[in-house]
């Protein structure tokens, strides 16, 4: 008996985690300033950690991030999340509104993440738009708030 109910409790519990989490991995991407590609992957029923490639002024950022997700306004495949992380950035000063011809620039920096998305029932798409703020550290440093983006994500 007690085998049973152990059994039917584990059901239960590996049942109602796949249902909180709509995918495990996305792969899509990335529309705004700066366009890419980006690839989300859970590691639990919350989080989820994200790669950014993104190319911008004819250079190239790497962003890595972690995420926390949860569901938003008690609509089932709506979800809020908000998460940090960092990024590495290389440009031409050339192609800089900034940049001085000839100078190249290394950028490494701090990110932060806020969000909302939306995954298909009966389809694998997976829709989200969020706002990434980052520092640059080093390189041409300082604030830039201008990291909004929509993504469209293939999911499974």
């Amino acid at each position: 008996m007690k085998r049973i109910v152990l059994a039917f409790a584990l059901a239960v519990i590996m049942g109602a985690s796949s249902a909180a989490q709509d995918y495990d991995t996305g792969f899509g991407l990335r529309l705004g300033w700066s366009n890419g590609l980006t690839i989300k992957h859970f590691f639990s029923e919350r989080s989820a950690v994200e790669g950014i490639l993104s190319t911008r002024w004819k250079g190239f950022d790497l962003t890595g991030l972690y995420e926390i997700h949860d569901e938003a306004f008690d609509l089932y495949r709506l979800r809020w999340y908000f998460g940090f992380g960092g990024h590495i950035g290389f440009w031409n000063g050339e192609n800089t509104p900034w940049g001085v011809i000839g100078d190249n620039y290394t950028v490494i920096g701090i990110d932060g993440i806020l969000g909302i998305e939306y995954t298909f029932e009966g389809i694998p798409i997976n829709i989200g738009l969020d706002w990434k703020p980052m520092f640059n550290l080093s390189g041409y440093s300082g604030f830039w708030a201008d990291g909004g983006a929509l993504s469209l994500r293939y999911t499974f």
